[in-house]
């Protein structure tokens, strides 16, 4: 075997000096950043570029663990869902050239659509405002082998109605790439290989249906495992259907020099980066396909999103009032971390002094105000922990006491209440009201005390079927509340936590009763999914 060593190549114009040091000893910093990755692990690939040049592209580690390939600058990876921003630039070409709107309606490209009773547009789509279930969790669910399209057109309901919320959803970014195909007669891969990738000489960058058709200088991804590192890759319908987008470093810093420039052109380039603004009118840090947000610390404005995909994971991203871009994409798990990429960011950034944050001396006493809560009106649980004597909300973050039983949250989130502002009052032990900076007020409850008998448990039992996942739930009392097998194979135990619901972490099950009282279904709901119907088989 081979002398394992960690390949680097790096383009530097030793002239460029930012804050007083170096682009040489810069990349000395990024060697220390990823100084992690061991001889002959998978690892990562960097790129840094600053007015359009092209400061720093290194790679470290290894492409292929068998073959001995180490990754190199050429190498391309996975960039998951990276891929959004260039779907969006391919549909708003088209909206610019006239051939098609973004108020259109979804069903006038995709028939099969269902009609949810409100129009979804392909904005909506482009937004992830669209209400349309993410097709990765149906999936999940799902018996036999459906790819995510057929999962997606087989959905009778939405998570609610469009432009009502934000949730992040792939199920629009499976829609919209057929859109494409649609209005330009054109595959997809196609289309952006012909007016996006050429045009920005992007020589490394491909666009593929399927990714088992080989794909040069590919990097292999990989997972830890319990006996060292294993192949870890979404093949075939695991990647919904809709492509994947192989890429590099230095590529994707390209693409964001085109994006700080408006190389594609005014009204792409600003349509890909405007905040999306709901129908209460709140403006949110999500666009088209990309995140625009202020950067925590120093930069500005940040225009970035990640990707993961199985072992590959990817962030780029670049600050507009620097024109710096940063882009790392690495072939284990999880390896493009945040904290990376910052560091990138503030070795080009000139020095200033970090502002002083707010600090807040209201302390509260949290006593019994973690727990399990419903919405009163949709059932849908909340729930909140204590953390280092700081309340904190599922998906919503920190809480900041405000004196008595008032809290607020310490930042919006996108994954709570699409963004909101908002205070939190508890009315009293077992009640508690939000309120948002728009006046939406949300009442949610403690769950009622719920001790079925064994005798109880026996009513919940039988075989359920949804047809909207493919899934049969067959639930058996246990000992403790009921064991739920899923389609045949895992098993979930779900514990009493309020009157005929059942829950495991951040899933829940309510059954429905006819008039007799009968046990005939169950509404089933998780983070992702909403109220998806179970019916009880008959005669079981």
């Amino acid at each position: 075997m081979r002398n394992y060593k960690v390949y680097v190549l790096s383009v530097i114009t030793a002239a460029v000096m930012v804050a007083g040091v170096s682009a040489q000893e810069k990349t000395a910093e990024i060697d220390k950043i990823f100084e992690w990755v061991k001889a002959g692990d998978p690892g990562c690939s960097v790129a840094v570029s600053q007015e359009g040049k092209l400061l720093v592209n290194k790679a470290y580690g290894s492409a292929d663990l068998e073959r001995d390939v180490p990754l190199s600058p050429e190498t391309v990876f996975d960039a998951g869902s990276i891929r959004k921003q260039f779907v969006a630039a391919a549909i708003l070409m088209l909206v610019h050239e006239g051939k098609l709107a973004l108020t259109d309606d979804v069903r006038k490209f995709i028939p099969g659509l269902p009609d949810y009773g409100d129009k979804i547009t392909v904005d909506h789509l482009l937004t992830h405002t669209s209400g349309i279930r993410d097709w990765q969790p149906l999936l999940n669910f799902a018996g036999g082998d459906p790819d995510a399209m057929t999962m997606i057109l087989r959905q009778r309901e939405l998570n609610f109605r469009p432009g009502e919320e934000w949730s992040y959803s792939n199920s629009g970014y499976v829609l919209l790439p057929e859109i494409v195909k649609a209005v330009s007669g054109t595959p997809f891969p196609a289309f952006v290989r012909k007016r996006i990738f050429e045009p920005l000489g992007m020589k490394l960058t491909t666009y593929v249906d399927d990714p088992l058709y080989l794909i040069k200088n590919r990097a292999l991804g990989y997972k830890k495992g319990p006996s060292g590192w294993k192949l870890d890759m979404y093949l075939g319908n695991e990647r919904g259907g809709a492509g994947a987008l192989f890429t590099t470093a230095s590529d994707l810093v390209l693409w964001h020099d085109a994006l700080n420039t408006s190389n594609l052109g005014e009204f792409v380039t600003h349509k890909l980066q405007e905040p999306t603004t709901l129908h209460n009118g709140r403006k949110l840090t999500y666009a088209r396909g990309l995140f625009v947000e202020l950067r925590p610390g120093r930069g500005g404005r940040l225009v970035w999103h990640t990707g993961g995909a199985a072992g590959y994971s990817a962030r780029s991203g670049h600050l507009p009032e620097h024109s710096l871009a940063v882009a790392i994409m690495c072939n284990q798990d999880g390896g493009a971390r945040p904290v990376y990429a910052s560091r990138v960011f503030d070795l080009f950034l000139p020095a200033e002094e970090e502002p002083e944050q707010p600090r807040s001396d209201v302390t509260a006493d949290l006593t019994g105000k973690a727990g399990t809560y419903f919405n009163e009106k949709t059932g849908e649980p909340l729930r909140l922990a204590v953390n280092n004597n700081t309340l904190m909300i599922a998906g919503g973050g920190p809480l900041i006491p405000m004196g008595g039983e008032r809290f607020r949250n310490q930042r919006p989130t996108l994954y709570f209440m699409s963004e909101a502002e908002f205070e939190l009052n508890y009315q009293s032990a077992d009640q508690i009201e939000i309120k948002t900076s728009d006046g939406v007020v949300t009442r949610y409850r403690r769950p009622k005390s719920y001790s079925p008998t064994a005798e109880d448990l026996k009513l919940f039992a039988g075989r359920f079927y949804s047809d909207e996942l493919m899934a049969t739930f067959v639930a058996t009392p246990s000992k403790d509340g009921l064991a739920v097998r899923i389609n045949e194979a895992n098993t979930a135990e779900f514990k009493p936590v309020d009157q005929d619901t059942f829950q495991i972490g951040g899933s829940l099950i309510r059954f429905r009763r006819d008039n007799s009282g009968a046990v005939v279904g169950f509404d089933y709901n998780n983070p992702l999914l909403r109220s998806v119907k179970f019916t009880k088989e008959r005669g079981l």
